[in-house]
This record gives C-alpha cells, structure tokens and sequence, in this order.
C-alpha cells in the first residue's frame, strides 16, 4: 500500500484535532482553591498598613490599592494574617533558606525604594520586597545577620 500524502495530513488533522480536545477538557475539569479570609480584613487600614502600602506603591497607591477593594483585601490579609516575623535562636532549628538580601527588591513603583541598612522590627516593610507572597507553599527567608526568620504561608491555606 501507498503512502498517500493527503492520508498521512488527515491523520496528523485527526491526531491534533483529538488532542486540542481533550486539552480543553482538562482545562475545563481543574479546580482551583478558593482563598480563605479572616474576618479583621474587614476593618481599615491601620496607619502602620497604609504608610508601608504609600512606601511601596508611592503615586500609585490609590490607583492599584485603595480604589481597588480586592486587592486591597489582599494586601490586608498579607500583612495581618500570612506574613510572620520570628526568632529562632536554637541553630538546630534554625532552616537553611533564602537570605533577604538575596530577595530583589519590589521598586516597580518607587524607584527610589532602598533595603533597610539595619533590621528593625518595628519599621520593617515586608511589602518592599519581592517575597512569594502568592505562591501555593509557605515560603521562609532569614533576615541577614540576625536570628530573625519571615514566613510567608500560602494564601490558600486554611
């Protein structure tokens, strides 16, 4: 039997046909996780919050966050229910991670942003720096010469 061309395009038709298909298939069957929120992102913004908001997105503050209720919502939750600082001063706890000044800095709207010379609890901004903070895990990362460890926990944890 002969090799006919036109036969061999309406299989590889038929072959790309089937699998576009099924693709879409499966695109239409995943199930994606719904973010479970605490009640304190109803409340305002503290000073704290808007002043590390303002730092970061500087003109574009009330543009990407305060006129924008989901994102807003967001960030709240971030800050007040994803992101912890802690201590571990027990170096058999202590995990081997990604240093902060190994994290590039998030100036997209504030090219005048700068890392913190020194780390200071109080004025710390963790928004100024490009951590997970949307990823699926729970990410860890040491505060540079300190026993100082932020982790960020996935949005979609519950």
């Amino acid at each position: 039997m002969k090799n006919n061309p036109l036969s061999i395009v309406s299989v590889l038709l038929c072959l790309l046909v089937f699998n576009l298909s099924n693709s879409q298939a499966d695109v239409v069957e995943q199930t994606y996780e719904s973010v479970k929120y605490h009640e304190n992102v109803n409340t305002s913004l503290t000073d704290k919050e808007l002043s590390q908001i303002e730092e970061v997105y500087g003109d574009m503050t009330q543009t990407l966050i305060l006129d924008n209720p989901q994102r807003l919502k967001d960030i709240k939750h971030l800050l007040r229910n994803r992101i912890e600082i802690y201590t571990e001063d027990d170096l058999g706890k202590q995990k081997q991670t990604k240093y902060l000044s190994e994290v590039l800095l998030f100036n997209k709207y504030n090219k005048d942003l700068k890392r913190d010379a020194e780390f200071d609890l109080e004025t710390f901004n963790p928004l100024k720096y490009s951590l997970a903070f949307f990823g699926k895990g729970t990410y860890i990362y040491r505060i540079d010469n300190t026993n100082y460890f932020i982790q960020v926990t996935s949005q979609y944890r519950h």
